[in-house]
């Protein structure tokens, strides 16, 4: 039978009405789950218990520099209210402005079992890895706590993940990562700090708590991670099932922290590693990963997410690519599209009332993960932020898909399979080509191995 026009018209209007439905289910999903889980926090019982009933776990923390708030990021681990635990600092060289404010947590902290491991392996071109590395063969416990060096955390939140790691899920399988939704705390009024606070703190936490609600695929930012070494030493990164009947079985060849050394978001591939090869799950503990935002840019903002976008394309190339369909811009256009078409409606109301709706939920995000509302003194640069975000979104999606090259820690990656990078030199950059976008060109400053990364 042959189609008329009204026909594709129909189809498309009632296609794009129903992408417009689930994007909101999926928004409400996330803003219910950041309701559920984060406005009550109780105490663990792990946090009174014996130091013998308790597992140990072995805290790891790579340092690079003087990051924003460092001495109160690395003391919020000092003082976990947990039995059984080590810190383990890791840093590059003896030179490192780290190293005093180290000390200093270690001398103010003397009952802590705290040391300081100087130096790197190499075992890839991910400088993160490569500090941990002493931290990884040193460590006492099985369990161990990788936490960014600019992430602090409430006390009680070594001892609750610790209980979410132990707890199977509701289908019995067993919990082989705990991680931590990030929240941007902004410490400078810049525009680039407050745009990146509207974002992860608003549109990232709600699609990341209803992905993970729905837990379908592993969908993990590697801010505050925790899993067991015993694992890790089992996966690659191959993504591959083990399919051996032995309990123990591990994957042929390098497996473990060292296998991950290639990838530019270690995180993420661990995360996945142990779900996809071991056919393990994650967990959320009730907690939030404060991601304190130092002095950032404009340009630092726009160059940060065009990063991670280059590097999802190569790890999760279907939804990288679905990804433009699921911002507000996008979405209000095939709504108020499908809705004139289907029912009449105004497109100018639905606009309004889709944006009001859209900042009461991502507002209500908020509070939920922060614990109270958004403060006055920020309200109307996180409002601004909040809508420089959504209209940059799309313009610089378009930027990144174009280009395999990243810069990182002032040298120039490619981009490869699965997200494994290689050094490239004399590298033209896409944007260059064009004068009217120069303004966008990376620079060659230092960004640290602990930048998120967003599925």
């Amino acid at each position: 039978m042959d189609l008329d026009s009204d026909d594709y018209h129909d189809f498309f209007a009632s296609l794009g009405l129903i992408w417009f439905l689930a994007l909101w289910t999926i928004w409400l999903l996330g803003t219910w789950a950041a309701r559920n889980r984060y406005r009550l926090r109780p105490r663990s019982p792990l946090s009174s218990a014996a130091r013998t009933a308790v597992p140990g776990v072995s805290i790891l923390r790579p340092l690079k520099g003087l990051d924003t708030n460092l001495y109160e990021n690395l003391e919020s681990t000092f003082t976990q209210e947990y039995p059984n635990f080590e810190i383990l600092l890791c840093i590059a060289d003896e030179d490192d402005q780290a190293l005093p404010v180290v000390r200093e947590l270690i001398s103010k902290y003397p009952n802590v079992n705290a040391k300081v491991l100087i130096g790197v392996e190499d075992v890839g071109v991910n400088p993160k890895v490569n500090n941990l590395m002493g931290g990884y063969r040193s460590a006492a416990n099985d369990i161990l706590w990788i936490l960014d060096s600019n992430v602090t955390v409430h006390s009680g939140t070594l001892a609750r993940s610790v209980d979410a790691l132990q707890t199977p899920t509701k289908n019995g399988e067993r919990v082989a990562l705990v991680h931590h939704v990030p929240f941007a705390f902004s410490t400078e009024s810049r525009v680039g700090s407050r745009i990146e606070e509207a974002f992860l703190n608003t549109n990232h936490a709600k699609m990341y708590l209803a992905i993970n609600t729905v837990a379908i695929e592993s969908c993990v930012v590697g801010k505050s991670n925790l899993y067991r070494r015993s694992d890790l030493e089992r996966v690659n990164g191959s993504l591959k099932r083990i399919t051996s009947p032995e309990p123990n079985a591990k994957q042929d060849g390098l497996c473990g922290l060292p296998a991950f050394g290639r990838f530019l978001a270690e995180d993420n591939m661990i995360a996945s590693a142990l779900w996809h090869e071991l056919g393990l799950r994650h967990d959320l503990s009730c907690d939030v990963a404060r991601n304190v935002v130092g002095n950032m840019s404009l340009r630092d903002y726009i160059q940060r997410r065009i990063r991670w976008i280059r590097v999802r394309k190569h790890m999760v190339f279907a939804a990288t690519m679905v990804e433009p369909l699921t911002e507000s811009i996008v979405l209000v256009a095939i709504g108020s599209s499908s809705l004139k078409y289907l029912f009449g409606f105004s497109r100018w109301l639905y606009i309004l009332v889709h944006f009001c709706m859209l900042l009461v939920i991502d507002l209500d995000v908020y509070t939920s993960l922060s614990g109270h509302p958004l403060p006055q003194s920020i309200k109307w640069e996180f409002l601004a932020g909040w809508v420089t975000r959504e209209l940059l979104a799309l313009p610089i999606f378009i930027i990144a898909i174009f280009g395999n090259t990243v810069e990182w820690r002032g040298r120039t990656y490619q981009v490869l399979k699965n997200g494994e990078v290689q050094h490239v030199s004399n590298h033209r950059s896409f944007l260059n080509s064009f004068a009217i976008l120069r303004w966008y060109q990376p620079q060659k400053y230092q960004v640290l191995a602990t930048d998120p990364v967003l599925p």
